[in-house]
C-alpha cells in the first residue's frame, strides 16, 4: 500500500523532553534525584496528567502524601519548560523534509493539555502538522486503541478515502508502534532518525 500520511509521536521523536533537565539543577546528588523521581514525582504519575488529570489536583495530592518533598513536587509544573530541552533536530528534520514534498503530517502524543500549549506557542515547525491528537484533551493516551482511532479519524477529515494501512505512525514507545500495527495501521519504532528515515524510504516515502 502506498503510505499516504505519516503521524508522528512528539517526545523522543521530536522533542528532547526529561524531568532530569530540571532535577539536575534542584537535586545536586545522582542517587537522590533518581529516587525522587523513580519513587516520588514517577512518570506513572506523570502519565495521569497526560491523560487528562489536572496539574493542581496531581500536584496536590503528591504534597499530602509526600509533604516533605513539596518544594520538589511543585517544581515539576511549577518550572514544566525546562524540562523541555527543545527539539530534536533530526527528528525536525524528517519532518520538515517530509513537509516539502507535501507528506500529509499529522501528531498524536501523550502530552498534559495544560503543558501543550507552551509548545504549540514555542515550536514553530508544529504548523508543518494539519492536525494533532493531544491525549490530555481527549482523556485517552497511548497504547489506548480508542486514541489510534482518534487520529485516524483526524487523518480522515483531510484525507476522506484513506486507509489504515496507508498510515504509519512514528514513535519511541515499541509498545506504542505495536498498538498502532495492531490496528491495521505501518508502524516505526524510532531508535534513530537515520533508521527512522530508511523505513520510511523502504515503505515507498520519497523525500
Amino acid at each position: 500500500m502506498t503510505i499516504r500520511a505519516v503521524v508522528f509521536d512528539f517526545g523522543g521523536v521530536l522533542f528532547d523532553w526529561s524531568p532530569l533537565h530540571l532535577y539536575r539543577k534542584l537535586i545536586a546528588n545522582d542517587h537522590e534525584r533518581q529516587w525522587f523521581l523513580d519513587n516520588i514525582c514517577t512518570q506513572a504519575w506523570n502519565t495521569e496528567q497526560d491523560a487528562g488529570r489536572p496539574l493542581a489536583e496531581a500536584t496536590r495530592t503528591l504534597v499530602d502524601q509526600y509533604p516533605h518533598h513539596e518544594t520538589l513536587i511543585r517544581a515539576y509544573y511549577d518550572r514544566w519548560p525546562e524540562m523541555l530541552r527543545g527539539p530534536l533536530p533530526e527528528g525536525v528534520a524528517i519532518l520538515k523534509a517530509l513537509h516539502a514534498v507535501n507528506m500529509p503530517l499529522f501528531g498524536l502524543t501523550n502530552w498534559s493539555a495544560e503543558t501543550f500549549p507552551y509548545a504549540r506557542a514555542n515550536y514553530p515547525f508544529l504548523q508543518c502538522l494539519r492536525d494533532i491528537v493531544v491525549s490530555g484533551e481527549l482523556k485517552l493516551i497511548k497504547p489506548d486503541p480508542a486514541i489510534y482511532h482518534a487520529s485516524l479519524g483526524q487523518v480522515r477529515a483531510h484525507l476522506p478515502d484513506i486507509q489504515a494501512g496507508e498510515v504509519v505512525f512514528i514513535d519511541d514507545v515499541a509498545g506504542n508502534v505495536e498498538a498502532a500495527i495492531a490496528l491495521g495501521w505501518q508502524g516505526i519504532h524510532h531508535v534513530s532518525a537515520e533508521r527512522t528515515a530508511a523505513q520510511l524510504r523502504e515503505l515507498g516515502v520519497g523525500f
